[in-house]
């Protein structure tokens, strides 16, 4: 982390002390961040190049967001309590540099929710799509990995798909699309690009385990997240 980076985290520390007013206007005027109408940030550690809260989304206690590109939040969308999200920004040399488009992002879309206790590595760029939930504690996003075939680390974008659910202590690995209207169940690993909606994936590794009601309330919600 660099000394701007450092400064900003210590800023945002600082101005804890303050009304949630006045903090909002240390965040957009002197760090930039672009925060809209009933947007918020509880005290948390956010460091971006680029931070953009859409109107009523919602930032909780003690996450710490760093080395990113870019963090985008959704109207009405969360990112909730104790979550770590961490990216490697894009460099000249380092291990990631033939990956010239990598991009380090979290983008949560309208109405889609990160709850607690998760981490995610934005390495590469991880999309949580509209009215999707990544529920309970302790799930892992994660878009690098060792290539063993060229001794290389290599990274790879993640997309949780529209009104998918993304059970408690989940892997995700890098490349993986859990498809729109699906359920990852709890304790799964999500290794490969999946295609079917309405559909329970389960295991080490997740494979399609049954066919979900396409009538359920939860695939057809317009407001979010779930209370």
């Amino acid at each position: 982390m660099n000394s701007r980076s450092t400064a900003a985290l210590l800023l945002q520390v600082v101005s804890w002390a303050l009304p949630w007013g006045l903090r909002r206007h240390v965040l957009v005027r002197v760090l930039g961040f672009d925060i809209a109408h009933g947007a918020s940030i509880g005290f948390s550690l956010v460091s971006a190049r680029s931070v953009r809260l859409g109107p009523f989304s919602r930032i909780g206690h003690l996450t710490l967001v760093r080395n990113l590109d870019t963090l985008e939040l959704g109207e009405h969308a969360i990112i909730g309590n104790l979550n770590k999200i961490a990216g490697v920004l894009p460099a000249s040399s380092g291990p990631f540099a033939d990956q010239p488009d990598r991009v380090a992002a979290l983008v949560v879309d309208d109405h889609a929710a990160i709850t607690n206790s998760h981490l995610i590595d934005c390495t590469d760029r991880v999309e949580i799509g509209s009215f999707a939930t990544l529920a309970g504690w302790g799930t892992q996003i994660l878009t690098h990995s060792i290539d063993f075939k060229t001794n290389r680390q290599r990274s790879g974008p993640v997309r949780i798909g529209r009104y998918s659910f993304v059970g408690t202590r989940c892997v995700v690995l890098k490349g993986a699309v859990l498809p729109e209207r699906s359920v990852l169940a709890a304790g799964s690993v999500l290794a490969s690009h999946e295609a079917e909606s309405f559909t329970l994936y389960s295991g080490v590794p997740a494979i399609s385990a049954k066919r979900l009601d396409p009538e359920s309330l939860y695939f057809s919600r317009t407001v979010g997240p779930v209370a």
